[in-house]
């Protein structure tokens, strides 16, 4: 069992607080309710009341919306240190759907027990409501990338942020990183068609930016590819902690 103390959200909230001992027992309690979620089939659905969040602790998850039509959008995708469905323990429904990419590991955390640990650790809520604050600004910028950026620098920008983002937990670095996700989820979740995702990629390969094979994503030139993304990480703020 991964010691709070390094676990994924730990680091993760680390970059804006610098967490005392009081504060990461209270996260060791939130993270007690350990699950095991099998691929492909939903944690949550969406319009499913719910009062209990997840803590992603080992894999990839999707969240996304269904159409009356059938086909999905995929709004964002969750990786180890990420929270799933906070919002829906305040909203008390669901809003979106969530689908484990692969078979992942996650902590059930009751509304009751957060609204417990919010009280008695400020600091922390304040931190959590950072970490939610900086998933809206991503999904800000995924609502640019499909209505202003063209495919290859849609791509570019959406798998340097992926670059980004593990990073921070410690699962990448800049040669680049493992990634499960299939063409159709970057097809679902960048507005594009399976199609046209491989031929996106080919162009990168090609150009000499990237490749995207056997789930690993290779980062060739890293400088050509944020030219060509207009890519500016500060609305990951990722600079270090802010509350010491």
């Amino acid at each position: 069992m991964r010691s709070t103390e390094t676990s994924p959200l730990t680091r993760k909230l680390s970059v804006f607080v610098a967490l005392s001992y009081v504060e990461l027992a209270v996260l060791d309690r939130l993270h007690t309710r350990r699950r095991i979620f099998p691929a492909g089939r939903d944690m949550v659905h969406q319009g499913q009341s719910s009062r209990a969040a997840f803590i992603l602790s080992a894999g990839w998850v999707c969240s996304y919306k269904l159409q009356p039509d059938g086909t999905r959008q995929i709004v964002d995708f969750q990786i180890p240190g990420d929270f799933l469905g906070l919002r829906s323990v305040l909203l008390r429904t669901s809003d979106h759907s969530f689908e484990p990419v692969m078979d992942i590991e996650a902590s059930e955390v009751l509304d009751k027990d957060l609204l417990d640990a919010f009280a008695q650790t400020p600091r922390l809520a304040t931190a959590i409501l950072w970490a939610a604050s900086r998933d809206e600004a991503m999904v800000v910028e995924h609502l640019v990338g499909i209505g202003r950026r063209d495919a290859d620098a849609r791509m570019a920008h959406f798998l340097l942020e992926l670059e980004a983002r593990l990073a921070l937990v410690g699962l990448a670095d800049s040669n680049g990183y493992e990634c499960p996700l299939t063409q159709y989820h970057l097809a679902d979740a960048l507005g594009l068609s399976a199609v046209h995702v491989n031929r996106v990629l080919r162009h990168l390969r090609e150009d000499g930016l990237l490749t995207f094979r056997d789930g690993h994503v290779t980062i060739h030139d890293h400088d050509a590819l944020v030219k060509l993304a207009g890519f500016d990480a500060s609305y990951l703020d990722q600079t270090g902690p802010l509350l010491t």
